[in-house]
């Protein structure tokens, strides 16, 4: 039985585990759907080939989100988080967001970077409400319905 979006999330068995390649297809469609500008299915199994720190977080078998980790140098790198459109506004953003700072931690890092839309509002109020600042702005960065939009850098120190 397929988990229902309506359902209270204590109701629902959630796991968070590794990303494999037979999530990608899954991972794919959630990412066609979040996004104007997604990333590709090359993109997802590059990340995995390069063995960076993929996660997925499923309720009774659905993916409901993941995230992308890059770890190197005692830096950790968020490069993608999403929460598949049916599941948003409940919490698992945060959640994935702090199994994320505690797999940067695993990996010694000292602190987690990010880029994020500026027009993406909601996700910038999750990473401020989750300890992140911010560093500077870069122009131009991500692709845009008519030229280019400026992503917003963030970091936050980790407790590790």
């Amino acid at each position: 039985m397929s988990a229902v979006p309506g359902m209270p999330l204590h109701a629902v068995a959630h796991v968070v585990r590794p990303m494999t390649e037979a999530d990608l297809p899954r991972i794919h469609c959630i990412e066609l759907a979040s996004y104007d500008h997604p990333w590709s299915l090359g993109n997802f199994a590059d990340s995995l080939e390069a063995g960076y720190s993929m996660w997925v977080r499923e309720a009774e078998g659905e993916v409901t989100g993941y995230y992308v980790l890059m770890v190197a140098a005692g830096e950790a790198h968020l490069l993608n988080l999403t929460v598949a459109p049916t599941w948003r506004r409940r919490g698992l953003g945060r959640d994935l967001l702090a199994h994320c700072m505690a797999r940067a931690c695993d990996h010694h890092a000292d602190s987690l970077f990010l880029e994020v839309r500026t027009s993406n509002a909601g996700a910038i109020a999750l990473y401020h409400a989750s300890g992140f600042a911010d560093l500077a702005v870069r122009r131009g960065y991500y692709p845009a319905g008519e030229g280019r939009e400026d992503a917003l850098i963030m970091r936050r120190d980790l407790p590790c």
